[in-house]
């Protein structure tokens, strides 16, 4: 853990209560964003516009206009619903909206801390816009 982190309720570590907002349908998801180097490389997209797509019936996918650091990523992590990661083998964003395994390559960024039903009502693809707060 760096100097000057927190740790929220015995989980990763935080960006100091960084949160972001994603607004799509005249709705906004709140996410808390974890401190890794993956999670700050994400942080330097924004603002950012992408069209969300389902994926599975599980996850909301979008394939990011670069491909963010993996620098001390865990080989792979196990999704829940609210989380918010990216998935470095293919260069994708990916919003749990439903458990889901372990995948090889899995990043968690942040958890939503609010609309995570939202999310999971939008059927079809659809812009988003995401921003710190």
């Amino acid at each position: 853990m760096s100097e000057g982190s927190t740790i929220d309720s015995g989980g990763p570590d935080t960006l100091e209560d960084i949160r972001i907002k994603l607004t799509f349908n005249n709705e906004e998801v709140i996410v808390k964003m974890f401190d890794n180097p993956t999670s700050r490389d994400f942080m330097t997209l924004l603002p950012l516009t992408i069209t969300l797509e389902d994926y599975a019936g599980t996850e909301k996918i979008n394939y990011l206009p670069k491909k963010l650091s993996t620098e001390e990523a865990p080989s792979g992590s196990n999704p829940s619903v609210g989380d918010f990661t990216y998935y470095s083998p293919w260069g994708n964003l990916a919003i749990f909206y439903k458990d889901f395994g372990y995948s090889n390559g899995l990043i968690k960024l942040g958890k939503i801390e609010s609309g995570v039903e939202k999310l999971k009502s939008m059927d079809g693809d659809f812009t988003v816009t995401i921003e710190k707060i």
